[in-house]
């Protein structure tokens, strides 16, 4: 009965999907999730869903969602992400280190809520959309925080694209270096690939090595981020509960409930890649699958939003977007030349 319920709400959400799967195919660098944000918007400023809509709707900001995170991980071979780490894992922790603090410090200055800021922070600091997707079911962000995040990442994302190439000739970039620097600086797997391949086949290949390997960066931040909801809904538990019960000893949380399924299951297809279940004939069709998933789940949430919690939101967003990417940016340049990486 449930599926029943869901069916309408999904249906529309995979149709816009397939729509913005078009538009991606015309414009590769803007890409198809970003596509379903915007349709999804479009469309949700013409007509509301009504409530018959609503639980497949639901059901794909969030489960599919979920699931494409699982898929996701079929891409990366984690002996690769070993022998690529050794070079690259200070560039990438440093790079996220800077961008998660900055986000922190920045975006309260701005008067930006914790959600919001979360998701700008990971989708720059990581990778984007998919960064996005992976935070958002475990912080439970709102739609219109996640499509306003997905547009600021998406604005600067466009504009590495463009410079990246003219910054790296001007600096006298290697190609690995060049590699290394669009696969920690750029977010969305079709900007980095735009930006390095202008400026080489090497730095092309090598950029989007970097580039997955920095996708594992979302367990450890999502294992956090649970583990910082848990703790907050404890302590608001412990805030409304009864005098008596506050001093009786609260049972200790089960640390496997601070794991999202998702992560786990991301981990598994990864490692599952890694010792060759995964036919190497499979994963060009398990990518587009994943990317047509997160496009039905962003479809969901640009269909889902409040626009008018957009408008409340303002520029500060944009700033705070702005700000992460030169952060980013120059922080990834500088531990490539105190690293030798250069």
């Amino acid at each position: 009965m449930k599926d029943v319920k869901c069916a309408p709400g999904l249906l529309l959400a995979v149709a816009v999907a397939g729509a913005a799967t078009v538009v991606g195919g015309w414009l590769p660098v803007v890409g198809g999730p970003v596509s379903g944000v915007v349709i999804g918007v479009l469309v949700a400023a013409v007509r509301r869903p009504g409530e018959r809509l609503r639980p497949g709707i639901a059901t794909a900001s969030r489960f599919v969602l979920q699931l494409a995170v699982v898929i996701l991980g079929c891409q990366l071979s984690l002996a690769r992400v070993v022998e690529v780490g050794g070079g690259s894992l200070p560039v990438m922790v440093g790079s996220l280190a800077a961008c998660l603090g900055a986000a922190y410090l920045v975006g309260r200055r701005l008067g930006i809520g914790g959600d919001l800021r979360t998701l700008i922070g990971v989708g720059t600091g990581i990778c984007g959309a998919s960064a996005i997707a992976a935070v958002t079911p475990v912080i439970g962000a709102a739609s219109a925080e996640v499509a306003y995040a997905i547009s600021t990442i998406f604005l600067f994302n466009i504009s590495a694209v463009l410079l990246f190439p003219f910054l790296g000739h001007l600096l006298g970039l290697s190609q690995h270096a060049f590699g290394l620097f669009a696969g920690t600086a750029v977010n969305d797997m079709s900007s980095v690939v735009a930006s390095a391949t202008t400026y080489g086949d090497e730095a092309g290949q090598y950029a989007v090595v970097v580039k997955l390997t920095r996708t594992l960066l979302i367990i450890p931040v999502c294992l956090g981020l649970a583990a910082l909801a848990r703790r907050r809904a404890a302590v608001t538990a412990a805030g409304t509960a009864h005098p008596a019960q506050r001093t009786s000893g609260a049972p200790r949380p089960n640390v496997f409930a601070l794991v999202p399924w998702f992560l786990v299951g991301f981990l598994l297809t990864a490692l599952a890649n890694t010792v060759g279940l995964v036919p190497a004939a499979a994963h060009h069709g398990l990518n587009t699958l994943s990317v047509f998933l997160i496009t039905v789940a962003l479809s969901a949430i640009g269909l889902s939003t409040d626009l008018g919690g957009l408008r409340r939101a303002g520029p500060r967003p944009l700033i705070l977007g702005a700000v992460l990417w030169g952060v980013v940016t120059v922080t990834s340049l500088a531990l490539q030349f105190v690293t030798a990486s250069w």
